[in-house]
Order: C-alpha cells, then structure tokens, then sequence
C-alpha cells in the first residue's frame, strides 16, 4: 500500500488512522471513547453551524461549530481568554512565584490505575506543605493564596505528573487586618520544601491504601516497596524567578490552564504506521527535536492523559478560594493601598482578536461575514426526524 502523507496532520486524522488498530491492542474506557468522537467530530457538518456570506464581495462559506472537550486540541482558545479575564479581576500588586511539584515517576502506574484518587492527594498535599510553610516558616507567615493547574504529560508525551502553582508574595494573617509581603528571590527553601513535600504525599498515599482507595493494586505489598523506595530519594520541586508585573503573570499562567498534552501544530506527519511530532528535549538543553512513534503507541500515549469525568484539574487555595476571592481581594488591594501600593495593569495584548479573525472575510480581507441561516447538527436533525 502506498503511503499517506496529510500535509495539514491534525489530532483528528491521528485518531481515524490508527483508532482501529488501537482497539485491537487496548481497552477503551468510555471517557477516552467520547473524546476520540468529539476530536474527530471537532469544527465538522456532525456539530452544526451555520452558512455566511461577506456583507462586500459575496464569498459564501460555511463554519461549524467545535466540539468543546477540554481534551481537543481545536478547542478551548476562547475558554483561556475568559479564563485568562476572571483572573485579572483577583490580581495583586505585588511579585509573584511560580512552583512546579513533580510527582515521582514511581507513582506513574498508580495513576492509571487510580488517577482520580492519585490526582487529588497531589493536590492536597502540595496544598498541606504549603500551608505547613505559611504558618511556621519565618517568610510570609498567615494564609497564602495558591492557584494551581494539573499537568500530567512531559514533551514526549510520556507519563509526567506535576503541578504548576502561581503564588502571590504575601500572606493574610488571622485578623485579617495586617499583611506580610516578602521580596525574596525565592518563596520557601526548596530543599525544605522538597522533604515535606515528600513526607506529606507518602502519608496520605499509606492513608489512602488503608481506606482502601487504591483497591486495584493488588501485587503483595507493592505500596510499601514503592513507598519505601520513594522516601529515600531526592523529590523535585522547581521555584521559577518571581515574576514582577501582575498582568504578565495571568498571561503566563493562561498558556498552562487550557493546555492539552499536545496540540496540532506539533504534529508534523502522520502515515499509515507512524506519527512524527516536534518537542523539546529538556535534558538537551531545551533543543527542539522531531520524535517518530507507531501510530497506535503515539495514541496510547495521548489517551494516557484523558482526566476523569467531571475532574477539576485547575483549583484555587487559600484566600484565592473561589468561596472567598472575591471579599479577601478587595480586603487586600485596601490593605496595599493604605501602604501605598496601588494595581496598576499595562493591556496585554491578545495574540489575535478571535471576534475579528471570525467576522472578517477570508476572501477579500476588507468586509464582514453575515449569516444567512444556521445548520442543524446531526443530533438535531435525528431529533427532527422521530419528532
């Protein structure tokens, strides 16, 4: 058979090359089945529509809707923009520190197994060590606020749990009425950082096997070898520069939010048994490099990363709460303000105006695009039919 070569290879033709071939080799749980119809479905005359024609040059088209799944790669630009807009709105005038805790690749088979419990106490014990930090340590004692993003994929697509947190460089004390702001260059040791880190995750990953929340290791004694090993090694925990403008810091944490383990532009090529996609080799020093995979363990890897049904992947802690943003925001921005720190935001500038690139017509560049009449999606033409 000849080769196939898509000169625009996308997520979508990934999935209807090799999904068969997938089936054959592994089991396909119901979430990853929905996400693998919604990408192929994804901007198609399945979603709908609807029909335009430039209001100038009468050029006619038609655009259909996208799917929505936090998992495709075509989707979510709009959803990081307001995401990217609600954060502004919470934003401090003062320096801010970007941690990332990586969860030993010990635990990686757990995470299948598990993902929805595993997920969740890496939230809780990066959120108990940070706590454990703001009430002892002698920098930036009283409640933090921490907003963090769940990532579990590394360049190659591989396994690679961790989470990106953005932290404000101050702290609200008990009474709520006095702040403790800090300048360092560095939140909390990292070395220190990095044994609680440990210690708080082993013990609430032992808490959990007890309660018998992690039912399908089943191997004899498993958790406490891994466990045992885990505890004697070195944990990571990487504190990037602090970050000195507030609005650069809402953009720099929007590329994390709605990011999915790859996007279609890293997809170079895809053939009858391969896919070539672009990464970055970070133990090379960052070198960008062309990785060739099958097509069916490049899909392996990419499912690997579908999070459970209904799983919150970005959470906010502390005085960042979403039950308590609001109110101890403001409480803050009058607290610097007495201090003589005042919000002062420059516009970020969008990468492109999405109302604009949609409503201007592709074809003389000059007039707008009306819609003359809406398509129905497939699921509303069924409808219609037993109707």
């Amino acid at each position: 058979m000849s080769m196939i070569d898509y000169p625009c290879a996308d997520m979508a033709q990934v999935i209807q090359t090799f999904l068969p071939a997938y089936r054959q080799r592994y089991q396909l749980s119901p979430q990853q089945a929905s996400v693998c119809q919604s990408i192929v479905q994804c901007q198609t005359e399945v979603m709908g529509g609807e029909y335009q024609q430039c209001t100038s040059c009468g050029y006619e088209q038609r655009l259909y809707h996208s799917c929505g799944n936090r998992h495709c790669p075509q989707c979510k630009q709009s959803a990081s923009e307001q995401w990217e807009e609600k954060q502004l709105a919470a934003l401090l005038p003062v320096r801010y520190y970007h941690l990332v805790f990586t969860m030993p690749h010990e635990f990686n088979a757990w995470c299948q197994l598990h993902p929805k419990t595993m997920y969740s106490l890496l939230f809780r014990a990066v959120w108990q060590t940070l706590s454990r930090f703001s009430r002892r340590h002698k920098r930036l004692q009283g409640q933090l606020g921490v907003t963090c993003v769940l990532h579990t994929w590394g360049q190659n697509l591989q396994h690679h749990v961790h989470l990106h947190c953005l932290i404000p460089g101050l702290a609200l004390n008990s009474e709520q009425d006095v702040i403790e702001m800090t300048k360092s260059h560095y939140l909390y040791p990292v070395n220190a950082l990095k044994k609680v880190f440990r210690g708080k995750l082993v013990s609430l990953l032992r808490a959990s096997y007890k309660h018998g929340e992690l039912l399908r290791i089943t191997r004899d004694n498993e958790v406490n070898n891994v466990l045992d090993e885990v505890m004697s090694k070195r944990w990571s925990i990487y504190i990037k520069p602090y970050l000195k403008h507030p609005e650069t810091v809402v953009k720099y944490l929007s590329r994390y939010t709605y990011r999915i383990a790859i996007s279609n532009h890293r997809i170079i090529k895809v053939d009858e048994q391969s896919v070539s996609f672009g990464w970055k080799d970070y133990v090379d020093n960052g070198r960008k490099k062309v990785m060739k995979l099958d097509g069916v363990e490049f899909l392996r890897r990419f499912l690997m990363h579908v999070l459970p049904s209904g799983f919150m992947r970005i959470r906010h802690f502390g005085f960042l709460a979403n039950c308590v943003r609001q109110k101890r925001v403001l409480l803050l921005r009058d607290r610097l303000k007495e201090m003589g720190i005042q919000l002062k935001l420059t516009p970020v500038k969008k990468a492109f105006d999405t109302d604009r690139v949609f409503c201007l017509c592709p074809h003389c560049h000059q007039s707008t695009m009306r819609s003359l009449y809406t398509i129905a999606s497939f699921k509303e033409r069924r409808q219609a039919l037993v109707a």
